[in-house]
């Protein structure tokens, strides 16, 4: 049968030829009786139609294959998925160190390149993260594949461990800590007692919002300037930086919104046992701040660069530039005016597109403490 002939084909092509046949064998038989018991069952020659639903309640080609096959059956197993994800995290924070250093000292050569500095910091961290999980993956996955595994973690030593507790965010001062201690009364021992201490005030949070907050309604109504002030040099040239007229017509919005967003904070630092309301609220005003997001994208005209010598040029971001291409075409945009305001046009939609991300993780976390009820 030709169908039969076809899937197998397929089978065969992802199986070890040394099992090859047998399996191949094996199957075949398989297939078969299931067709002669529909056969059976119906009483005539099954149609093409009904072979490939046999064939599809059997299993794709690639997933019999692989029950066939033997070996592991995931990249990562649950053994080492632990010190995968520890890897990846402590390779995160590596890189974003690396790329904000970079930035630093590419912004310490000069206002001229800020756009560009930045760009490169972005592209660089999104290449290295994906350079560094694929790197660890198929470390993991060739352990998984070939069995193996470094001395450390079979013969590690619990003295040895310190450099795992960096994970723990308190140790950074970003949420409470937990510390675990012995009592060893004289004669006796008793088991390890675990004591949690809330190291950070609980509205903590808040307050930062809302001084955050404060600085940002301030600045966005004109009570202060940034010490960058809105210009930078290119080449011999002076460039001013002016907001186009989606700033002007959703000054309202956005004011409106960052005043909101204070008041739930005022609430946190008052009372910072109302957790679930100040869940509820955060809910509705992220949805917000994701209509305005989206509309300022939609919006696309969002700066003007002007030079000395009255040459304009357009800030233009959108959904269109969150491209890998356009994050490698910052490395070669060259130093004029529009290469600089098209470096950072995308570095702008890319900062966008994060926030929503981030806006969303947000109110997923909002809803879990609705849920919780703290």
């Amino acid at each position: 049968m030709a169908l039969i002939d076809q899937y197998l084909d397929v089978v065969a092509a992802q199986l070890p030829s040394e099992k090859r046949n047998d399996i191949v064998a094996e199957l075949r038989e398989l297939i078969l009786s299931r067709f002669e018991a529909k056969e059976e069952e119906l009483g005539r020659p099954l149609t093409e139609d009904e072979q490939e639903a046999i064939l599809r309640e059997i299993g794709h080609p690639l997933v019999v294959a692989q029950r066939y096959a033997g070996g592991p059956d995931s990249l990562v197993g649950p053994e080492l998925y632990p010190y995968w994800l520890f890897a990846v995290k402590a390779g995160l924070f590596i890189v974003a160190a690396v790329s904000i250093v970079g930035a630093l000292a590419a912004l310490a050569g000069g206002p001229q390149t800020f756009g560009q500095a930045i760009g490169q910091a972005f592209a660089g961290f999104f290449d290295g993260a994906l350079v560094l999980i694929g790197v660890i993956t198929a470390v993991a996955w060739s352990m998984e594949r070939w069995g193996g595994k470094p001395h450390w973690m079979t013969d590690w030593r619990v003295k040895d461990l310190h450099a795992f507790t960096l994970a723990d965010p308190a140790r950074w001062g970003l949420t409470g800590s937990i510390k675990a201690g012995v009592e060893r009364p004289s004669g006796t021992v008793k088991p390890v007692s675990v004591k949690v201490s809330t190291a950070n005030w609980p509205g903590s949070d808040a307050l930062f919002g809302l001084i955050f907050g404060g600085l940002f309604v301030a600045w966005w109504v004109g009570a202060w300037e940034w010490p960058w002030g809105g210009a930078f040099e290119l080449g011999d040239q002076l460039v001013t930086v002016s907001g186009a007229p989606v700033w002007t017509a959703l000054f309202a919005p956005i004011l409106a919104l960052a005043l909101a967003n204070m008041a739930v904070d005022l609430m946190g630092v008052l009372r910072p046992d109302m957790m679930r309301l100040r869940a509820v609220l955060a809910i509705g005003l992220s949805v917000a701040s994701l209509v305005l997001a989206w509309t300022i994208f939609q919006w696309g005209h969002w700066f003007d660069l002007t030079a000395a010598d009255g040459a304009v040029a357009q800030v233009r971001g959108g959904v269109e530039l969150l491209r890998w291409d356009a994050l490698d075409a910052i490395d070669r945009a060259d130093r004029t005016l529009a290469g600089q305001a098209q470096v950072l046009g995308t570095v702008l939609s890319f900062m966008l597109a994060g926030f929503g991300l981030a806006v969303v993780f947000s109110i997923l976390g909002d809803l879990a403490k609705v849920a919780r009820g703290r």
